[in-house]
């Protein structure tokens, strides 16, 4: 018989800035999925890496402060 594993912890639910950020995120994201690449000039091309890198490097930040609350 396999034994079921046990379950996580509940997780402290996330803050109002932390829901915050990662809405941020999650609309970079979905703005670049949407956007025509083809048609970006260099500078916007530009804009939008940036873009996903800070929204990246947010994310990173908002899941190490989640590990640490619980």
């Amino acid at each position: 018989m396999h034994e079921m594993p046990d379950p996580e912890p509940p997780r402290p639910p996330l803050s109002r800035s932390q829901r915050a950020r990662a809405t941020a995120a999650t609309r970079a994201l979905a703005s670049s999925r949407i956007a025509d690449l083809d048609a970006l000039d260099a500078a916007a091309a530009i804009l939008m890496i940036e873009s996903l890198r800070g929204a990246l490097d947010d994310t990173l930040q908002l899941l190490r402060e989640c590990h640490e609350q619980a």
